[in-house]
């Protein structure tokens, strides 16, 4: 382990799978929109392959996959549309998650949201669960260059805190997240959505692992690792 350091960690959460349960309906709104391009056997299995992607990276993939002729724009829209429909009635923040943000703000530790959805989609998710009362700071990967696996979301929320890269937590389910939070020079607490993935070498190389998923995770440790003394001014080891 090398040695301790004193800055407080900016901390960085993923949001889809990662702070909420977004992923049934992001499933449910690809489905219908791919239903209206004549796809009727889009599966949770199939989504499963795209949590973690940027929802733009995916549905050029899908397109592709499905000889849809529509432009990537126009599903693009459309996707959106349905899932700002599902999202303002049935968004879930994950309990231990929500208490960890409580706990953070309380001890004014600065933190963002970095995610692969649209802008608004993330700014109708945060508000419907009164998270942004304590996350206001978020970017979206339609605001940079690349996508998840890449760093771009993830430098770019680290610059708007006016943070260093290496001065910055990532907290992420999937792992396109876990291996886009290190190729920043951030290190990354993983809590895998889909447990089957733990042993993904990404997640391997993350600085805490919750193996077992969101039935693992607690606030509490994850808030002690992330502050071992207990709030600002505290020593944060790197390992």
């Amino acid at each position: 382990m090398s040695s301790p350091r004193t800055q407080v960690p900016r901390v960085i959460f993923d949001l889809d799978g990662t702070l909420v349960d977004s992923e049934p309906n992001y499933y449910e709104a690809g489905r219908r929109l791919l239903a209206r391009y004549g796809v009727a056997d889009f599966s949770w299995e199939h989504h499963t392959r795209f949590i973690g992607i940027g929802t733009r990276e995916t549905l050029t993939a899908l397109r592709a996959e499905y000889g849809i002729q529509a432009p990537v724009d126009e599903l693009l829209a459309g996707k959106n549309a349905l899932y700002l429909e599902l999202a303002g009635s049935s968004t879930e923040v994950f309990p231990e998650m929500r208490a960890l943000v409580e706990r953070l703000h309380g001890a004014a530790v600065p933190m963002a949201v970095a995610s692969g959805s649209s802008r608004e989609a993330i700014g109708a998710v945060l508000a419907v669960t009164g998270l942004d009362a304590y996350i206001p700071l978020y970017v979206s990967a339609e605001e940079v260059p690349h996508g998840k696996p890449e760093p771009d979301v993830f430098l770019e929320a680290a610059r708007r805190m006016g943070a260093e890269p290496a001065d910055c937590v990532v907290l992420e389910d999937a792992a396109p997240g876990a291996a886009a939070a290190h190729a920043a020079g951030m290190r990354c607490l993983a809590v895998p959505y889909v447990t089957a993935t733990a042993g993904d070498p990404a997640f391997l190389a993350a600085e805490l692992l919750f193996a077992g998923g969101q039935r693992e995770f607690t606030a509490r440790a994850a808030y002690e690792w992330l502050l071992p003394t207990g709030g600002p001014g505290a020593a944060v080891p790197i390992g």
